[in-house]
């Protein structure tokens, strides 16, 4: 068995041992710190390119509006090969099929550069709806309408206003008569060019299912896509003022406020 003589132990050999192990290990922190502070500049610009896209007028980080919530991919997509190129073809080239049959259009205006920083930043999200609390039941709002009750999730007049309307249907009153009005008629009255949106309400179109269709339009009809021009909480007040006026909750011209 071989034994080191305390005669060849050498103090100042051991202090240059000691200062190379500590080099080593500050520059495997360095290393570590900098992939770090790399992978978190990605994923800002990433927001950025997102912010600047049209991405944030179908997706939201937390929960779907046209298609998924941004965290829900995170989390199916967590950790598997070839994941990242996949969806940066996707949003490259478009995609229908995988959330639904409603077809995410292509953006070929982004460079490979932005959808490697946006997919990125979108891989980096984590769902914190498991910390969350359960959320309130939906408020409902009654109004008597010709002996009828109608009832909704959401208010149509100020609250002890006498009969002004709330500033979301009073702005939907407004984009509509500046945009919508021009194929669906003035004041939400229908037209030749496109069907009058009140039947469609009273036939039980959702507020999600008008922002379906006006963030991806209907191409065989002619309906544009109107993603990246209206964000999805103008085309709720849009929603308001035309389930308002379907419900006979306000007339034709320009509503009290």
């Amino acid at each position: 068995m071989s034994s080191i003589h305390p005669s060849s132990f050498s103090p100042t050999g051991a202090r240059r041992a000691l200062r190379r192990g500590l080099l080593s290990l500050s520059l495997l922190a360095a290393g570590a710190l900098g992939c770090s502070a790399q992978a978190a500049d990605m994923a800002t610009l990433g927001q950025q390119v997102a912010k600047g896209s049209d991405c944030l007028s179908c997706h939201a980080v937390d929960h779907k509006v046209v298609g998924p919530a941004f965290d829900a991919v995170a989390a199916r997509y967590a950790g598997k090969p070839g994941a990242k190129q996949m969806l940066m073809d996707a949003v490259k080239n478009g995609h229908v099929g995988t959330w639904g049959k409603i077809p995410m259009p292509p953006h070929p205006q982004l460079s490979q550069k932005q959808l490697d920083e946006v997919i990125t930043w979108v891989l980096s999200l984590k769902s914190a709806k498991a910390a969350e609390p359960k959320p309130a039941a939906a408020k409902t709002y009654s109004y008597d309408v010709a002996g009828k009750t109608v009832h909704l999730d959401f208010p149509v007049f100020e609250h002890g206003s006498n009969g002004k309307v709330t500033k979301a249907v009073f702005r939907g009153y407004e984009l509509w008569n500046s945009y919508c009005f021009r194929c669906h008629g003035v004041d939400a009255t229908g037209s030749e060019y496109a069907p009058d949106l009140r039947k469609s309400v009273l036939n039980g179109m959702s507020s999600q299912r008008m922002t379906s269709i006006a963030m991806t339009g209907i191409k065989a009809k002619g309906m544009p896509s109107w993603a990246g021009f209206f964000d999805p909480g103008q085309l709720q007040d849009i929603y308001q003022y035309v389930a308002a006026r379907a419900y006979k909750l306000v007339a034709e011209g320009t509503p009290a406020q």
